[in-house]
């Protein structure tokens, strides 16, 4: 598949008959920040709650094209990514970033050369605290994520699927 030229409407029409649940779609309530509006890749997870410790870990190292997914527990009172952290996520090489949460700075993140989905902006850092989970299967909106899978995100939405091949 070419990740450049990939639509997520193909990808539906494509497997619209699938009844296994191995193809998933995420529900349309994700807003786009970053500078990429379509981005795909292997799936990273964390799982936090107001505490963004793992994210930071993780976007300030080497992603190679990965795709973080962020279960943030879709709380809505503080920002699990920041200008900062976008912009370390860009330079390190990750494609993505969903967030079933916030985030913040928006000028910066729209600079910053990664896609980044989240449910909304809120100015409100989190407190580190040193908790969190990476690498865990996680709930997003009410879909199962996995690490390893794939993630694809265009204007047009967000799909999950197994690893390609």
């Amino acid at each position: 598949m070419n990740f450049e030229t990939f639509s997520t409407c193909d990808l539906c029409d494509e497997h619209k008959g699938d009844t296994d649940g191995v193809f998933r779609v995420l529900p349309p309530v994700f807003h786009s920040y970053g500078g990429r509006a379509r981005f795909a890749g292997p799936v990273r997870t964390v799982k936090c709650y107001e505490d963004n410790t793992e994210v930071k870990a993780l976007l300030e190292g080497p992603g190679h094209g990965q795709v973080l997914v962020v279960d943030g527990g879709a709380s809505l009172a503080r920002a699990l990514v920041g200008g900062n952290i976008a912009a370390a996520a860009a330079k390190n090489g990750w494609a993505g970033v969903v967030v079933n949460g916030c985030v913040r700075d928006l000028a910066e993140l729209r600079v910053c050369d990664v896609g980044i989905r989240a449910l909304a902006l809120v100015p409100l850092p989190t407190e580190r605290r040193a908790q969190g989970q990476r690498d865990v299967p996680v709930q997003v909106q009410g879909v199962w994520v996995r690490p390893g899978e794939w993630l694809f995100a265009d204007e047009d939405g967000i799909v999950v699927m197994p690893a390609q091949s």
